[in-house]
């Protein structure tokens, strides 16, 4: 739907005076454009304004937009050019390993094993180099196996590049349209993931903007009803919305967005850059679940391909306006890999409402604890998976010493443990602690065999250290220690591989997906390993209400799943099983009500949402009486005035 515009002067034009009255000459500017939630200013000089940085922060400061520099066009040299440039420059320890192109903006990223030698080289600099080429240079750091999604992501930028450029400009001009109404009234629509577990999605809005934020599936659901966001009773089109926004990868937050596009949405989809590949590989992920259950997919691939080239990434704590009147900062959320609570400033500071997502208030050997200072909040959008009083996680210590413990008593006897786990996160923080005590010996050592998405997932986790823990993304950015790297871990790349973690008599750790036994490699492990004392079914991760985890977690004595062929298959559970709460990547009772006590400034009104209605009920009515603010527990389907 087009949005009427007013007759009078608009902001944006507003915008582009101050910067053209701003920029010296000598910054050679021969363009300003859109570039989605950015302006773009195009230089012949991009040397100046990148060594004389205080004119764009002036600038920034002044007129309150994120401004990035691009190079124009004319004179960027070619790839081939480039290349040799690049290989001169680069030295020859940091050890090049490849570039990519990316022409809708002009920017060259290079990947090199010791990027700490480029960034310490005073021989390599960025704007020389940048005036050099006519590129943008960006330096990555190379993983220790290619992430085929990462690279899928640039040859869809690099194959739709004139697309995107289009794209961008559509998006700038929609976000910078005037403002119609003066006053902000904000409403919030909760369209799935309140009062239960799954399909998160709820839709933000004003007179000027609707926003949807985060688009789950219920991985537990037995009717498409209860499975699927009420997109329907929101009443809107697609081409209405301003913006989706993203805070995590994981599919009961981002499973039901290739839907949105397959059925015709065109806009943006904001997220943090390591949520764009995890959600991507998820996706696509569900995809050959739903293929290998014999359920026809929502969605195909190409629908993943288009997420990717409509989702613009945005770094912790950059402001950056989505719509007319909202501007979005994202913040770490702490519970997996560029996780981001969500705030959303409305209006001339009419409004600050803050959705945590998925957070986990704790440090861990994977991220850091969630953030919890923001320039103004008042109201809080907080989970509530484990909302309960009596859900209270071991420390850190303890469950690594319960988790030592377990496996040891497993692995000295001969047995195999198994551990159903989602591939993004979860995994991550246990080959971590695996590695650690296999080194100091605390560890039973014995082969740790990983299948599914695990590798792909740690490759990506690779790619973006600065999201992690500071310890982990100085050991990874600055030595040759890599601990995903590590001797103890073996791929399994295909089923035929499978037959020496499954051999008799050989104890090993079997790390597989999914993380709830509903579907992916771990059903066949899970149906060798099931039936014997010797061995354990150790789970790590929340298991969902319906989902098969959650039933032999819950004591199940004989299940059935599908099996070879498509027929279904009795699996007896004869070992033993045992839930450790204390690596989930959720905040338990006292964190979740440690957050909202240290969050600042200090709130106004707090909403809770993403757990059964009982947890729900009980954290709204702790955080109520505790800390003396209001507080309510929705369900799917309100309408709740925020402001």
């Amino acid at each position: 739907m087009q949005k009427k515009q007013q007759q009078e002067l608009p902001d944006s034009q507003s915008i582009m005076a101050t910067i053209l009255a701003s920029i010296p000459k000598e910054a050679s500017v021969t363009k300003i454009d859109y570039e989605g939630p950015r302006i773009a200013l195009y230089t012949k000089t991009p040397r100046f304004l990148m060594e004389n940085n205080t004119i764009i922060s002036n600038l920034v400061n002044q007129i309150k937009k994120r401004i990035v520099i691009r190079i124009v066009e004319s004179i960027r040299k070619s790839e081939e050019e480039t290349r040799k440039i690049l290989n001169d420059k680069v030295p020859k320890e940091a050890n090049l390993q490849g570039t990519f192109f990316d022409t809708a903006i002009g920017e060259v990223s290079i990947e090199v094993k010791r990027p700490w030698l480029c960034l310490r080289n005073p021989e390599f600099n960025h704007a020389e180099i940048s005036e050099k080429t006519g590129w943008k240079l960006r330096v990555r750091k190379a993983t220790t196996r290619p992430s085929s999604t990462i690279q899928a992501i640039k040859y869809q930028h690099r194959v739709s590049s004139s697309e995107r450029v289009k794209h961008l400009k559509q998006v700038g001009e929609q976000i910078f349209r005037p403002r119609l109404a003066q006053k902000a009234e904000v409403s919030l629509l909760t369209l799935g993931g309140f009062g239960q577990v799954g399909r998160s999605c709820m839709l933000l809005t004003t007179p000027d903007s609707k926003v949807l934020v985060d688009c789950g599936i219920n991985p537990g659901a037995r009717s498409p009803r209860e499975a699927f966001p009420r997109l329907d009773w929101a009443n809107i089109t697609l081409d209405e919305l301003d913006a989706v926004v993203i805070g995590h990868a994981h599919l009961d937050h981002t499973g039901f967005l290739p839907v949105l596009l397959k059925y015709g949405y065109k806009g943006p989809i904001y997220c943090t850059e390591p949520t764009l590949p995890m959600m991507n590989l998820i996706q696509l992920d569900a995809i050959k679940v739903a293929v290998a259950q014999g359920r026809t997919p929502m969605y195909a691939e190409r629908d993943v391909f288009q997420v990717m080239r409509q989702t613009i990434t945005i770094p912790y704590g950059a402001v950056t306006d989505i719509s007319p009147d909202i501007k979005l900062v994202l913040s770490n959320a702490g519970h997996i890999l560029g996780s981001a609570t969500c705030h959303f400033h409305i209006g001339n500071g009419e409004h600050n409402f803050v959705y945590t997502g998925d957070i986990k208030y704790g440090k861990s050997m994977l991220l850091e604890s969630a953030n919890t200072n923001y320039p103004r909040v008042e109201t809080l959008l907080i989970e509530s998976t484990y909302g309960a009083k009596e859900d209270i996680q071991p420390d850190r210590q303890e469950v690594e010493s319960a988790f030592i413990a377990s496996v040891n008593s497993v692995l000295k006897e001969g047995g195999k443990v198994l551990i159903p786990i989602p591939a993004v996160g979860r995994a991550q923080e246990l080959m971590l602690v695996i590695d650690q005590y296999m080194k100091s010996g605390e560890l039973v050592e014995a082969p740790v065999f990983m299948e599914g998405m695990i590798q792909e997932a740690t490759a990506i986790h690779e790619a973006f250290p600065e999201y992690l823990v500071r310890d982990l993304k100085k050991k990874i950015l600055e030595t040759d220690d890599n601990p995903f790297d590590s001797e103890y871990f073996t791929n399994i790349t295909h089923q035929d591989e499978r037959d020496e973690p499954l051999r008799e008599n050989s104890p090993c750790i079997i790390i597989a997906t999914s993380g709830m036994l509903e579907g992916g490699p771990v059903l066949d492990y899970f149906r060798n390993i099931a039936p014997h004392t010797k061995n354990k079914i150790l789970f790590v991760s929340y298991q969902v209400n319906g989902t098969l985890g959650r039933r032999v977690m819950d004591g199940a004595r004989q299940v059935s799943i599908l099996g070879k062929e498509g027929r279904i298959e009795v699996v007896s559970i004869n070992c033993s099983t045992e839930r450790l709460d204390g690596f989930s990547g959720h905040s338990d009772y006292n964190q979740l009500m440690s957050f909202v006590h240290r969050l600042r400034p200090k709130l106004r009104r707090v909403l809770v949402n993403h757990g059964e209605r009982r947890k729900s009920e009980n954290l709204s009515m702790s955080i109520r009486r505790m800390y003396r603010v209001s507080s309510h527990y929705p369900q799917i389907q309100e309408a709740i005035k925020l402001f």
